[in-house]
Protein backbone atom coordinates (compact mmCIF):
# COMPACT_ATOMS: atom_id res chain seq x y z
CA UNK A 1 0.00 0.00 0.00
CA UNK A 2 1.48 3.32 -1.11
CA UNK A 3 1.18 6.79 0.39
CA UNK A 4 1.15 8.08 3.98
CA UNK A 5 -1.17 5.27 5.11
CA UNK A 6 1.55 2.76 4.28
CA UNK A 7 3.72 4.14 7.09
CA UNK A 8 1.13 3.34 9.79
CA UNK A 9 2.25 0.32 11.87
CA UNK A 10 -0.93 -1.70 11.34
CA UNK A 11 -0.91 -1.22 7.58
CA UNK A 12 2.84 -1.71 7.27
CA UNK A 13 2.80 -4.91 9.32
CA UNK A 14 -0.05 -6.53 7.36
CA UNK A 15 0.62 -5.04 3.93
CA UNK A 16 1.00 -8.45 2.29
CA UNK A 17 -2.56 -9.34 3.31
CA UNK A 18 -4.00 -5.93 2.41
CA UNK A 19 -2.73 -5.84 -1.17
CA UNK A 20 -4.16 -7.99 -3.95
CA UNK A 21 -2.29 -10.25 -6.33
CA UNK A 22 0.78 -8.21 -7.43
CA UNK A 23 -0.02 -7.03 -10.98
CA UNK A 24 2.31 -7.68 -13.90
CA UNK A 25 2.76 -3.92 -14.33
CA UNK A 26 3.71 -3.24 -10.69
CA UNK A 27 6.59 -0.70 -10.49
CA UNK A 28 8.98 -3.01 -8.63
CA UNK A 29 8.53 -6.04 -10.92
CA UNK A 30 11.49 -5.20 -13.24
CA UNK A 31 13.82 -5.18 -10.21
CA UNK A 32 13.06 -8.86 -9.54
CA UNK A 33 14.15 -9.77 -13.07
CA UNK A 34 17.20 -7.52 -13.22
CA UNK A 35 18.48 -7.78 -9.64
CA UNK A 36 16.66 -10.57 -7.81
CA UNK A 37 17.66 -14.16 -7.04
CA UNK A 38 15.75 -16.47 -9.39
CA UNK A 39 14.71 -19.95 -8.24
CA UNK A 40 13.00 -22.34 -10.65
CA UNK A 41 10.81 -25.06 -9.16
CA UNK A 42 11.38 -28.67 -10.23
CA UNK A 43 8.30 -28.65 -12.47
CA UNK A 44 9.75 -25.75 -14.49
CA UNK A 45 12.93 -27.69 -15.23
CA UNK A 46 11.10 -30.95 -15.99
CA UNK A 47 8.91 -29.04 -18.47
CA UNK A 48 12.00 -28.74 -20.67
CA UNK A 49 11.49 -32.41 -21.54
CA UNK A 50 7.93 -31.67 -22.67
CA UNK A 51 8.77 -28.89 -25.13
CA UNK A 52 9.62 -29.32 -28.78
CA UNK A 53 13.34 -28.83 -29.60
CA UNK A 54 12.75 -25.34 -31.00
CA UNK A 55 10.76 -24.21 -27.95
CA UNK A 56 13.30 -25.77 -25.58
CA UNK A 57 16.15 -23.91 -27.26
CA UNK A 58 14.31 -20.59 -26.97
CA UNK A 59 13.49 -21.20 -23.30
CA UNK A 60 17.08 -22.15 -22.43
CA UNK A 61 18.37 -19.08 -24.27
CA UNK A 62 15.88 -16.94 -22.36
CA UNK A 63 17.08 -18.41 -19.06
CA UNK A 64 20.63 -17.40 -19.94
CA UNK A 65 19.55 -13.78 -19.55
CA UNK A 66 19.10 -14.42 -15.79
CA UNK A 67 21.88 -17.02 -15.54
CA UNK A 68 24.01 -15.06 -13.08
CA UNK A 69 21.09 -14.80 -10.65
CA UNK A 70 19.85 -18.40 -10.97
CA UNK A 71 20.28 -20.65 -7.95
CA UNK A 72 19.45 -24.36 -7.74
CA UNK A 73 18.31 -25.63 -4.33
CA UNK A 74 19.37 -29.17 -3.45
CA UNK A 75 15.72 -30.26 -3.20
CA UNK A 76 15.01 -29.06 -6.75
CA UNK A 77 18.18 -30.64 -8.11
CA UNK A 78 17.39 -33.98 -6.48
CA UNK A 79 13.79 -33.99 -7.70
CA UNK A 80 14.92 -32.99 -11.19
CA UNK A 81 17.55 -35.70 -11.72
CA UNK A 82 15.17 -38.32 -10.33
CA UNK A 83 12.02 -37.03 -12.01
CA UNK A 84 13.42 -36.81 -15.55
CA UNK A 85 13.22 -40.62 -15.84
CA UNK A 86 9.50 -40.46 -15.05
CA UNK A 87 8.82 -37.67 -17.56
CA UNK A 88 10.59 -39.51 -20.38
CA UNK A 89 8.91 -42.80 -19.45
CA UNK A 90 5.47 -41.15 -19.37
CA UNK A 91 6.13 -39.56 -22.75
CA UNK A 92 7.28 -42.86 -24.27
CA UNK A 93 4.32 -44.67 -22.73
CA UNK A 94 1.83 -42.12 -24.06
CA UNK A 95 3.19 -42.59 -27.58
CA UNK A 96 3.31 -46.38 -27.22
CA UNK A 97 -0.27 -46.59 -25.95
CA UNK A 98 -1.68 -44.07 -28.43
CA UNK A 99 -2.45 -46.54 -31.30
CA UNK A 100 -4.40 -48.83 -28.96
CA UNK A 101 -6.20 -45.84 -27.48
CA UNK A 102 -7.08 -44.60 -30.98
CA UNK A 103 -8.46 -48.01 -31.86
CA UNK A 104 -10.58 -47.97 -28.71
CA UNK A 105 -11.96 -44.51 -29.38
CA UNK A 106 -12.73 -45.38 -33.01
CA UNK A 107 -14.45 -48.53 -31.76
CA UNK A 108 -16.52 -46.35 -29.44
CA UNK A 109 -17.37 -44.14 -32.43
CA UNK A 110 -18.54 -47.22 -34.33
CA UNK A 111 -20.79 -48.23 -31.41
CA UNK A 112 -22.14 -44.68 -31.11
CA UNK A 113 -23.08 -44.58 -34.81
CA UNK A 114 -24.73 -48.01 -34.64
CA UNK A 115 -26.55 -46.90 -31.50
CA UNK A 116 -27.85 -43.81 -33.29
CA UNK A 117 -29.02 -45.99 -36.19
CA UNK A 118 -30.80 -48.38 -33.84
CA UNK A 119 -32.56 -45.45 -32.17
CA UNK A 120 -33.92 -44.27 -35.53
CA UNK A 121 -34.95 -47.83 -36.40
CA UNK A 122 -36.93 -48.11 -33.16
CA UNK A 123 -38.70 -44.83 -33.86
CA UNK A 124 -39.52 -45.85 -37.43
CA UNK A 125 -41.04 -49.16 -36.34
CA UNK A 126 -42.78 -47.82 -33.24
CA UNK A 127 -44.40 -44.73 -34.73
CA UNK A 128 -44.62 -45.48 -38.47
CA UNK A 129 -44.43 -49.28 -38.68
CA UNK A 130 -41.85 -48.67 -41.37
CA UNK A 131 -39.90 -51.92 -41.21
CA UNK A 132 -38.73 -51.51 -44.81
CA UNK A 133 -36.78 -48.32 -44.09
CA UNK A 134 -35.57 -49.83 -40.82
CA UNK A 135 -34.13 -52.83 -42.66
CA UNK A 136 -32.62 -50.51 -45.27
CA UNK A 137 -30.82 -48.55 -42.54
CA UNK A 138 -29.53 -51.77 -40.95
CA UNK A 139 -28.01 -52.83 -44.27
CA UNK A 140 -26.65 -49.39 -45.16
CA UNK A 141 -25.23 -48.42 -41.75
CA UNK A 142 -23.78 -51.72 -40.60
CA UNK A 143 -20.82 -52.04 -38.26
CA UNK A 144 -18.70 -53.19 -41.20
CA UNK A 145 -19.80 -50.20 -43.28
CA UNK A 146 -18.89 -47.82 -40.47
CA UNK A 147 -15.49 -49.50 -40.09
CA UNK A 148 -14.87 -49.05 -43.81
CA UNK A 149 -15.90 -45.41 -43.57
CA UNK A 150 -13.52 -44.80 -40.64
CA UNK A 151 -10.63 -46.87 -41.99
CA UNK A 152 -8.94 -44.07 -43.96
CA UNK A 153 -9.07 -41.72 -40.97
CA UNK A 154 -7.82 -44.52 -38.75
CA UNK A 155 -4.80 -45.18 -40.98
CA UNK A 156 -3.96 -41.49 -41.14
CA UNK A 157 -4.25 -40.93 -37.39
CA UNK A 158 -2.20 -44.01 -36.46
CA UNK A 159 0.47 -43.13 -39.03
CA UNK A 160 0.79 -39.66 -37.50
CA UNK A 161 1.10 -41.10 -33.99
CA UNK A 162 3.68 -43.68 -35.03
CA UNK A 163 5.66 -40.92 -36.71
CA UNK A 164 6.04 -39.31 -33.29
CA UNK A 165 7.71 -42.37 -31.78
CA UNK A 166 10.84 -41.34 -29.86
CA UNK A 167 10.48 -37.90 -31.47
CA UNK A 168 13.34 -35.75 -30.11
CA UNK A 169 13.65 -37.74 -26.87
CA UNK A 170 14.06 -41.52 -27.05
CA UNK A 171 12.95 -43.61 -24.11
CA UNK A 172 16.61 -44.38 -23.38
CA UNK A 173 17.64 -40.72 -23.49
CA UNK A 174 18.03 -40.37 -19.74
CA UNK A 175 20.67 -43.10 -19.69
CA UNK A 176 22.30 -42.73 -23.13
CA UNK A 177 22.03 -39.22 -24.54
CA UNK A 178 19.99 -36.78 -22.52
CA UNK A 179 19.83 -33.50 -24.48
CA UNK A 180 18.41 -31.57 -21.53
CA UNK A 181 20.50 -32.49 -18.48
CA UNK A 182 23.88 -31.12 -19.74
CA UNK A 183 22.28 -27.83 -20.76
CA UNK A 184 20.60 -27.44 -17.37
CA UNK A 185 23.90 -28.26 -15.63
CA UNK A 186 25.72 -25.68 -17.75
CA UNK A 187 22.99 -23.11 -17.10
CA UNK A 188 23.40 -23.28 -13.31
CA UNK A 189 27.17 -23.80 -13.29
CA UNK A 190 28.38 -23.63 -9.70
CA UNK A 191 25.16 -22.02 -8.43
CA UNK A 192 24.03 -25.35 -6.99
CA UNK A 193 23.33 -25.95 -3.31
CA UNK A 194 25.12 -28.60 -1.27
CA UNK A 195 22.96 -31.34 0.33
CA UNK A 196 21.60 -30.31 3.74
CA UNK A 197 22.72 -32.11 6.87
CA UNK A 198 20.57 -35.25 7.46
CA UNK A 199 19.79 -34.14 11.02
CA UNK A 200 18.41 -30.85 9.65
CA UNK A 201 16.23 -32.72 7.17
CA UNK A 202 14.83 -34.93 9.92
CA UNK A 203 14.10 -31.90 12.10
CA UNK A 204 12.30 -30.11 9.25
CA UNK A 205 10.27 -33.20 8.32
CA UNK A 206 9.15 -33.45 11.95
CA UNK A 207 8.26 -29.74 11.96
CA UNK A 208 6.25 -30.15 8.76
CA UNK A 209 4.28 -33.19 9.92
CA UNK A 210 3.74 -32.12 13.52
CA UNK A 211 3.16 -28.37 13.21
CA UNK A 212 3.00 -26.73 9.80
CA UNK A 213 0.87 -29.25 7.91
CA UNK A 214 -1.79 -29.76 10.63
CA UNK A 215 -2.14 -25.97 10.83
CA UNK A 216 -2.14 -25.60 7.01
CA UNK A 217 0.81 -23.24 6.98
CA UNK A 218 2.11 -22.89 3.40
CA UNK A 219 3.84 -24.18 1.48
CA UNK A 220 3.24 -27.90 0.98
CA UNK A 221 0.47 -28.69 3.45
CA UNK A 222 -1.65 -30.24 0.69
CA UNK A 223 1.00 -32.97 0.35
CA UNK A 224 0.44 -34.23 3.90
CA UNK A 225 -0.28 -37.96 3.74
CA UNK A 226 1.20 -38.43 0.27
CA UNK A 227 3.73 -41.24 0.37
CA UNK A 228 6.32 -41.05 3.17
CA UNK A 229 6.65 -38.03 5.50
CA UNK A 230 9.96 -37.20 3.79
CA UNK A 231 8.44 -37.11 0.30
CA UNK A 232 5.38 -35.22 1.58
CA UNK A 233 7.64 -32.51 3.02
CA UNK A 234 9.37 -31.80 -0.31
CA UNK A 235 7.88 -28.33 -0.86
CA UNK A 236 8.58 -27.29 2.73
CA UNK A 237 12.19 -28.52 2.51
CA UNK A 238 12.59 -26.45 -0.66
CA UNK A 239 11.09 -23.38 1.01
CA UNK A 240 13.36 -23.66 4.05
CA UNK A 241 16.40 -24.08 1.83
CA UNK A 242 15.53 -20.99 -0.20
CA UNK A 243 14.73 -18.82 2.84
CA UNK A 244 18.04 -19.74 4.49
CA UNK A 245 19.97 -19.05 1.29
CA UNK A 246 18.40 -15.62 0.84
CA UNK A 247 19.01 -14.81 4.52
CA UNK A 248 22.70 -15.78 4.27
CA UNK A 249 23.61 -12.62 2.35
CA UNK A 250 22.30 -9.06 2.82
CA UNK A 251 22.80 -8.47 -0.90
CA UNK A 252 19.99 -10.89 -1.69
CA UNK A 253 16.95 -8.74 -1.09
CA UNK A 254 14.57 -10.04 -3.77
CA UNK A 255 13.43 -13.56 -4.58
CA UNK A 256 11.66 -14.43 -7.83
CA UNK A 257 10.23 -17.94 -7.46
CA UNK A 258 8.87 -19.60 -10.62
CA UNK A 259 6.56 -22.61 -10.42
CA UNK A 260 3.69 -24.37 -12.18
CA UNK A 261 2.27 -25.31 -8.78
CA UNK A 262 -0.77 -23.17 -8.04
CA UNK A 263 -2.47 -25.51 -5.55
CA UNK A 264 -4.02 -24.22 -2.35
CA UNK A 265 -0.80 -24.79 -0.37
CA UNK A 266 0.95 -22.14 -2.48
CA UNK A 267 -2.00 -19.98 -3.58
CA UNK A 268 -4.74 -18.56 -1.39
CA UNK A 269 -8.31 -19.56 -2.40
CA UNK A 270 -10.13 -17.01 -4.52
CA UNK A 271 -12.38 -14.64 -2.63
CA UNK A 272 -15.23 -12.40 -3.79
CA UNK A 273 -13.84 -9.40 -5.64
CA UNK A 274 -10.28 -10.70 -5.67
CA UNK A 275 -8.55 -13.28 -7.80
CA UNK A 276 -6.24 -15.99 -6.50
CA UNK A 277 -2.85 -14.89 -5.23
CA UNK A 278 0.18 -16.54 -3.63
CA UNK A 279 -0.29 -16.84 0.12
CA UNK A 280 0.62 -13.46 1.68
CA UNK A 281 2.14 -15.33 4.63
CA UNK A 282 4.94 -16.57 2.34
CA UNK A 283 6.01 -12.99 1.56
CA UNK A 284 5.70 -12.03 5.23
CA UNK A 285 7.78 -15.01 6.34
CA UNK A 286 10.54 -14.30 3.83
CA UNK A 287 10.70 -10.63 4.83
CA UNK A 288 10.73 -11.47 8.55
CA UNK A 289 13.38 -14.20 8.32
CA UNK A 290 15.54 -12.96 5.43
CA UNK A 291 14.74 -9.26 5.04
CA UNK A 292 13.82 -9.84 1.39
CA UNK A 293 10.83 -9.30 -0.87
CA UNK A 294 9.09 -12.18 -2.63
CA UNK A 295 7.43 -12.48 -6.01
CA UNK A 296 5.94 -15.78 -7.22
CA UNK A 297 5.15 -16.23 -10.93
CA UNK A 298 3.97 -19.01 -13.19
CA UNK A 299 6.26 -20.02 -16.09
CA UNK A 300 4.10 -18.11 -18.58
CA UNK A 301 4.31 -14.92 -16.53
CA UNK A 302 8.03 -15.35 -15.92
CA UNK A 303 9.08 -15.97 -19.54
CA UNK A 304 6.95 -13.06 -20.74
CA UNK A 305 8.68 -10.94 -18.11
CA UNK A 306 12.10 -12.11 -19.33
CA UNK A 307 11.06 -11.10 -22.82
CA UNK A 308 9.76 -7.75 -21.66
CA UNK A 309 12.52 -6.65 -19.28
CA UNK A 310 15.55 -8.54 -20.60
CA UNK A 311 14.62 -8.67 -24.29
CA UNK A 312 14.77 -12.44 -24.72
CA UNK A 313 13.56 -13.75 -28.06
CA UNK A 314 10.59 -16.04 -27.46
CA UNK A 315 8.07 -16.82 -30.22
CA UNK A 316 4.31 -16.87 -29.70
CA UNK A 317 4.27 -20.62 -30.44
CA UNK A 318 6.73 -21.17 -27.59
CA UNK A 319 4.50 -19.26 -25.17
CA UNK A 320 1.66 -21.58 -26.23
CA UNK A 321 3.79 -24.61 -25.35
CA UNK A 322 4.76 -23.06 -22.01
CA UNK A 323 1.14 -22.29 -21.15
CA UNK A 324 -0.04 -25.73 -22.28
CA UNK A 325 2.53 -27.45 -20.05
CA UNK A 326 1.66 -25.18 -17.12
CA UNK A 327 -2.07 -25.82 -17.42
CA UNK A 328 -1.68 -29.60 -17.34
CA UNK A 329 -3.02 -30.41 -13.88
CA UNK A 330 -2.03 -33.62 -12.18
CA UNK A 331 -4.87 -35.27 -10.29
CA UNK A 332 -3.59 -37.21 -7.27
CA UNK A 333 -5.76 -39.29 -4.95
CA UNK A 334 -4.39 -39.38 -1.39
CA UNK A 335 -5.49 -41.68 1.44
CA UNK A 336 -7.74 -38.97 2.84
CA UNK A 337 -9.46 -38.48 -0.52
CA UNK A 338 -9.64 -42.24 -1.12
CA UNK A 339 -11.42 -42.62 2.21
CA UNK A 340 -14.23 -40.33 1.03
CA UNK A 341 -14.40 -40.88 -2.74
CA UNK A 342 -15.84 -43.87 -4.57
CA UNK A 343 -13.58 -44.94 -7.45
CA UNK A 344 -15.22 -45.48 -10.86
CA UNK A 345 -16.69 -49.03 -10.67
CA UNK A 346 -15.18 -50.18 -13.97
CA UNK A 347 -11.74 -48.88 -12.95
CA UNK A 348 -11.94 -50.62 -9.58
CA UNK A 349 -13.02 -53.88 -11.23
CA UNK A 350 -10.17 -53.63 -13.76
CA UNK A 351 -7.66 -53.12 -10.94
CA UNK A 352 -9.04 -56.06 -8.95
CA UNK A 353 -8.72 -58.35 -11.95
CA UNK A 354 -5.20 -57.11 -12.69
CA UNK A 355 -4.26 -57.81 -9.08
CA UNK A 356 -5.60 -61.35 -9.30
CA UNK A 357 -8.61 -60.72 -7.07
CA UNK A 358 -11.90 -61.98 -8.41
CA UNK A 359 -13.64 -59.69 -5.96
CA UNK A 360 -12.22 -57.44 -3.26
CA UNK A 361 -14.30 -58.87 -0.45
CA UNK A 362 -14.56 -57.06 2.88
CA UNK A 363 -17.25 -56.96 5.55
CA UNK A 364 -20.19 -54.72 4.68
CA UNK A 365 -19.57 -52.51 7.69
CA UNK A 366 -16.26 -51.31 6.23
CA UNK A 367 -17.23 -49.31 3.08
CA UNK A 368 -14.58 -46.68 3.79
CA UNK A 369 -11.90 -49.37 4.00
CA UNK A 370 -13.04 -50.88 0.72
CA UNK A 371 -12.77 -47.47 -0.99
CA UNK A 372 -9.19 -47.03 0.19
CA UNK A 373 -8.32 -50.60 -0.85
CA UNK A 374 -9.76 -50.13 -4.33
CA UNK A 375 -7.92 -46.86 -4.85
CA UNK A 376 -4.69 -48.49 -3.68
CA UNK A 377 -5.26 -51.39 -6.08
CA UNK A 378 -5.83 -48.89 -8.90
CA UNK A 379 -2.52 -47.21 -8.10
CA UNK A 380 -0.38 -50.26 -7.42
CA UNK A 381 -1.50 -52.27 -10.45
CA UNK A 382 -0.67 -49.33 -12.71
CA UNK A 383 2.64 -48.69 -10.92
CA UNK A 384 3.71 -52.35 -11.24
CA UNK A 385 2.66 -52.56 -14.90
CA UNK A 386 -0.15 -55.05 -14.23
CA UNK A 387 -2.48 -53.00 -16.41
CA UNK A 388 -2.43 -49.95 -18.70
CA UNK A 389 -3.82 -46.82 -17.00
CA UNK A 390 -6.65 -44.98 -18.74
CA UNK A 391 -5.79 -41.66 -20.37
CA UNK A 392 -7.81 -39.68 -17.80
CA UNK A 393 -6.97 -41.85 -14.79
CA UNK A 394 -5.81 -39.99 -11.66
CA UNK A 395 -2.55 -40.84 -9.95
CA UNK A 396 -2.88 -42.56 -6.60
CA UNK A 397 -0.66 -41.78 -3.60
CA UNK A 398 -1.85 -44.28 -1.00
CA UNK A 399 0.85 -46.17 0.90
CA UNK A 400 0.33 -49.66 2.30
CA UNK A 401 3.77 -50.07 3.88
CA UNK A 402 7.12 -48.34 4.17
CA UNK A 403 10.63 -49.21 5.31
CA UNK A 404 12.31 -46.80 7.73
CA UNK A 405 13.96 -46.76 11.14
CA UNK A 406 11.03 -44.95 12.74
CA UNK A 407 7.30 -45.05 12.13
CA UNK A 408 6.18 -42.41 9.58
CA UNK A 409 3.19 -41.73 11.82
CA UNK A 410 2.36 -42.73 15.42
CA UNK A 411 -0.61 -44.79 14.19
CA UNK A 412 1.46 -46.95 11.82
CA UNK A 413 2.16 -50.51 12.99
CA UNK A 414 5.39 -52.56 12.93
CA UNK A 415 5.72 -55.18 10.20
CA UNK A 416 5.21 -58.05 12.61
CA UNK A 417 1.53 -57.10 12.89
CA UNK A 418 1.08 -59.15 9.70
CA UNK A 419 1.29 -62.93 9.60
CA UNK A 420 4.64 -64.68 9.59
CA UNK A 421 5.18 -66.40 6.25
CA UNK A 422 2.89 -64.00 4.38
CA UNK A 423 4.71 -60.72 4.90
CA UNK A 424 8.47 -60.83 4.13
CA UNK A 425 9.54 -57.62 5.90
CA UNK A 426 8.33 -58.16 9.45
CA UNK A 427 11.43 -56.68 11.08
CA UNK A 428 12.12 -53.81 8.69
CA UNK A 429 8.79 -52.25 7.76
CA UNK A 430 5.87 -50.21 9.01
CA UNK A 431 2.29 -50.98 8.00
CA UNK A 432 -0.42 -48.39 7.30
CA UNK A 433 -3.37 -48.88 9.71
CA UNK A 434 -5.86 -49.22 6.85
CA UNK A 435 -3.78 -51.99 5.25
CA UNK A 436 -3.51 -53.93 8.50
CA UNK A 437 -7.31 -53.80 8.78
CA UNK A 438 -7.71 -54.96 5.18
CA UNK A 439 -5.39 -57.93 5.67
CA UNK A 440 -7.13 -58.98 8.89
CA UNK A 441 -10.57 -58.84 7.27
CA UNK A 442 -9.75 -60.75 4.06
CA UNK A 443 -10.00 -64.44 3.21
CA UNK A 444 -6.55 -66.17 3.19
CA UNK A 445 -6.11 -66.25 -0.61
CA UNK A 446 -7.00 -62.57 -1.07
CA UNK A 447 -4.91 -61.66 1.95
CA UNK A 448 -1.80 -63.19 0.42
CA UNK A 449 -2.47 -61.49 -2.93
CA UNK A 450 -2.60 -57.98 -1.48
CA UNK A 451 0.48 -58.57 0.69
CA UNK A 452 2.48 -59.72 -2.35
CA UNK A 453 1.44 -56.56 -4.17
CA UNK A 454 2.42 -54.40 -1.19
CA UNK A 455 5.81 -56.12 -0.98
CA UNK A 456 6.43 -55.60 -4.71
CA UNK A 457 5.48 -51.94 -4.38
CA UNK A 458 7.84 -51.60 -1.42
CA UNK A 459 10.67 -53.22 -3.39
CA UNK A 460 10.04 -50.79 -6.25
CA UNK A 461 10.21 -47.77 -3.95
CA UNK A 462 13.43 -48.96 -2.37
CA UNK A 463 15.05 -49.54 -5.80
CA UNK A 464 14.05 -46.02 -6.86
Amino acid sequence: MQGPEGDLPLIRQYRDWLQGNPPEDSPDRPDFFMHGTVVLDTNVLLSLYEYTPAAREQVLNALKSVQKRLWLPHQVGLEFVRGRHRVIAERAKALKDAPALLNRKLGEANKAIIGARELVQELLVKYARDTETSDFLAAKISSQAVDTLLSDWKKELIALVKGLKDHDLASASVNAHDPVLPQVAELFGSNVAEPPDPSDIRRLVDEASSYRFPNQIPPGFSDAGKGTPLSAAGDFLLWEEVVNFIASSPERNRLLFVSRDTKEDWYEPEELGRGRRPWPSLASELRMRAGAELRIETPGQFYRGVNRFLHADIADETYEEIDRASEAKEIIVTEQEADLTEPPPELALSAQRAAGLHHASLPRETPSLLRVLNWWLIGVTAQLGRRTPLDDEPQVSVAAATRSSVAPDPEWLPGNCLRLGEWPYQSSSWIAPWFAQVVNNMPPNDRRVVQRLAAQQLDLRVSD
